[in-house]
């Protein structure tokens, strides 16, 4: 038997538990509890809603877990063409896990009009720049830390990060300045 559904993690170590017949520690970036279900365990994401079921045969000469592998970024959390929610503990993680791609953050709020309006287009930049890597950060007390330490002063502020480093930033609901800007960093 073989497994394949794909997951999200954040980092950690899981060690083998019987039902994974033989398998030795494994490390993988995961932040997850595994509990055994017949013949697969099920490794459950406690920070990123996502499951993913391992099976293994106990006549698997490899004597190991069969999987599926991710890119650095897909474990970090975000997912290329669509805009990723983030918070101020994964945000950084899928920063450096971009590493030279253009990663491109909405800082909103709940309550903001301007902002309600320009996430529909937002979404579909996503969906058309397949090279950038879309987040978006609610800008609430929980998150206020991250907001802070970008710089945020008003919602909605697009930053756009490369290699680590915040090189443009577009404040308000300014559609067309925000695509000049990916245009202008994708291209360096």
């Amino acid at each position: 038997m073989s497994l394949i559904q794909s997951a999200v993690f954040t980092q950690s170590t899981v060690r083998s538990s019987p039902s994974l017949s033989g398998a030795a520690e494994h490390s993988i970036v995961a932040s997850c509890s595994v509990s055994s279900t017949s013949n697969s365990s099920l490794l459950r994401s406690s920070s990123l809603k996502t499951v993913t079921s391992i099976s293994s045969s106990r006549n698997n000469k490899r004597k190991g877990a069969v999987g599926k592998v991710r890119s650095s970024l897909e474990t970090a959390g975000a997912t290329v063409g669509q805009v990723t929610e983030v918070t101020k503990d994964t945000f950084w993680p899928i920063v450096n896990a971009a590493e030279d791609k253009t990663v491109v953050l909405d800082m909103y709020t709940q309550w903001c009009g301007p902002c309600k309006v320009i996430a529909p287009k937002y979404q579909e930049l996503s969906e058309k720049y397949l090279d950038v890597v879309f987040l978006k950060l609610d800008c609430n007390q929980e998150n206020k830390p991250l907001a802070k330490e970008l710089g945020m002063r008003v919602v909605p502020t697009f930053k756009i990060l490369k290699h680590n480093k915040v090189v443009k930033e577009v404040t308000g609901a300014k559609f067309d300045d925000l695509v000049a800007a990916i245009e202008v960093v994708r291209s360096t």
